[in-house]
C-alpha cells in the first residue's frame, strides 16, 4: 500500500464523503422535485441542462488546470460547489432558482474532474496507474452505498421530510470541502508565457492529441452512446415486480459490489494490463444487457446487478487510468477532461436514445441493441487498438 499516498488518500475520502451526500439524495430528487410541483418533462429538461453543463465545463477547466499548471484550487471550488447546492435547492421551490441550483451541483464537478484525475495520475507510474485510479474509485463508490442507505434510515423514521434532508446532506459535503484543504500543488517552474484559454479551446486537443488517445476515446464514446443512465436498469427492475426498497436495495448493492472489486480489480489491471480488463468489463456488460432483456426474477435480477458492479469496478476508473497513460504528463487534465466532457454529453444522448427505443419497442429491444453494439465495441478494442507498439507506455 505504500504506492497509496497522502494526497490519494486525501482525494479519496473527498470523494467519499461528496458521493454520500449526492447519493443521499439521488434516489429522492425525482420524488421531491414533482412535489414541488415538477413535471416529468421539466426534470428531463433540468438533468439534460445539468449534464450538458458539466459535459462542456469538464473539457474547459481540465485545459485551463494544464495551462495554469494549477491542481489544488480547481478541486477545491469544484467541491465547494457541489455542497453548497445541497441546501439551495431545498431554501427555495422556484423552477429557476431549482435549476441554478443543479446546474451549480454540475458545474462543480466539471471544475474539480480534470484537475483531480490529474492530481491521481501525477501520484502514479504507469504501472501503478491501475491501483491508485481503482482504489479512489473505490472509496468514491461506497459513498453510493452510504448515501443512499443513510437516506433510506433518515426516510423510515421521517417519512417525507425532503427539505431536512438536503440539509443533512450538506454536512459531509462540508467536511468534503475541509478536507480538500489538505490538497497542496505541487511546486512547479513558473510559466513564462501565460496562456489564455477559450471556452472551447479544449477541443483543439482532439487535433493535436496522440492517435492512441484518439483510437481509444472513439471507442469509449461509441459505447458510451449505448450506456443509458442506470434509472433503466432500476425501472427494469421495478418492472419485474421489485417494490421501491427492493429497487433501492439492488441499487445498493450495485454500488457495494462496485466499490468493493473496484480496487482489486485495479491491482488486476497492472499486472497483466488495462485494455484487457477494460475489454473484460465490456464482456461483462453485455452479458447483463442481454441479461436483462430476458430475466425478471429477483434471483436473476440481483445477479445481474452483481455482474452490473463488476462491469463498473472493471471500467470507470480504468478507463481514467488508461486515458492517462497514452497521453502527455502536461496533458493530462485536458486529456481527461476532453474524454470526460465528450462522455457526459453522450451519456445524455444515451439516455434519450434508449428512452426512443423502450417506448417504441419495448424494454427488452433497449437492453439487447446496447448488448449488441458493446459487442462491437469489444471487437473493435481487441483488433484495432493495439497499444502494446506505443513505446513508453505501460499496459
Amino acid at each position: 500500500m505504500k504506492y497509496i499516498t497522502k494526497t490519494v488518500w486525501v482525494l479519496s475520502l473527498v470523494s467519499l464523503f461528496t458521493d454520500t451526500a449526492s447519493e443521499m439524495l439521488y434516489p429522492v430528487l425525482p420524488i421531491y422535485l414533482r412535489t414541488i410541483g415538477f413535471s416529468i418533462v421539466l426534470i428531463g429538461i433540468l438533468e439534460g441542462i445539468a449534464e450538458a453543463t458539466a459535459g462542456l465545463s469538464k473539457g474547459y477547466f481540465g485545459k485551463l488546470s494544464d495551462n495554469s499548471g494549477k491542481r489544488a484550487p480547481f478541486v477545491q471550488i469544484g467541491y465547494s460547489l457541489s455542497a453548497i447546492s445541497k441546501p439551495m435547492m431545498a431554501l427555495f421551490v422556484f423552477p429557476l432558482w431549482i435549476f441554478f441550483a443543479r446546474t451549480i451541483d454540475r458545474f462543480g464537478k466539471g471544475i474539480r474532474t480534470g484537475a483531480r484525475d490529474a492530481i491521481l495520475s501525477d501520484e502514479a507510474t504507469p504501472a501503478t496507474k491501475g491501483k491508485i485510479f481503482g482504489f479512489h474509485r473505490s472509496l468514491d463508490t461506497l459513498g453510493a452505498v452510504l448515501g443512499p442507505s443513510l437516506a433510506l434510515l433518515f426516510l423510515y423514521f421521517y417519512p417525507h421530510q425532503y427539505k431536512t434532508l438536503f440539509f443533512i446532506a450538506f454536512i459531509p459535503g462540508l467536511i468534503a470541502v475541509l478536507t480538500t484543504l489538505l490538497i497542496k500543488d505541487k511546486n512547479k517552474p513558473a510559466q513564462l508565457v501565460k496562456k489564455t484559454t477559450s471556452f472551447f479551446s479544449f477541443l483543439n486537443y482532439w487535433k493535436t492529441s496522440p492517435l492512441a488517445y484518439r483510437k481509444v476515446v472513439v471507442g469509449l464514446l461509441v459505447f458510451t452512446l449505448f450506456n443509458s443512465s442506470d434509472v433503466f436498469l432500476l425501472l427494469k427492475a421495478k418492472q419485474a415486480g421489485l417494490d421501491d426498497t427492493l429497487v433501492i436495495g439492488v441499487y445498493i448493492f450495485y454500488n457495494l459490489v462496485y466499490a468493493l472489486f473496484s480496487f482489486p480489480i485495479g491491482i488486476l489491471a497492472d499486472k497483466i494490463g488495462l485494455k484487457k480488463i477494460f475489454v473484460f468489463g465490456l464482456i461483462v456488460f453485455a452479458i447483463v444487457y442481454f441479461g436483462m432483456s430476458y430475466f425478471s426474477d429477483l434471483y436473476s435480477i440481483s445477479a445481474l446487478f452483481f455482474l452490473y458492479g463488476i462491469y463498473a469496478a472493471a471500467t470507470e476508473g480504468i478507463s481514467k487510468a488508461w486515458i492517462s497513460n497514452i497521453s502527455d504528463k502536461k496533458d493530462t487534465a485536458t486529456a481527461i477532461g476532453t474524454y470526460s466532457g465528450f462522455q457526459s454529453i453522450f451519456t445524455m444522448l444515451a439516455s434519450s436514445i434508449a428512452g426512443l427505443i423502450w417506448f417504441n419497442f419495448g424494454a427488452s429491444a433497449t437492453f439487447i441493441i446496447s448488448g449488441f453494439v458493446t459487442v462491437l465495441v469489444v471487437l473493435y478494442f481487441s483488433f484495432f487498438v493495439n497499444l502494446n507498439k506505443q513505446p513508453n507506455i505501460e499496459l
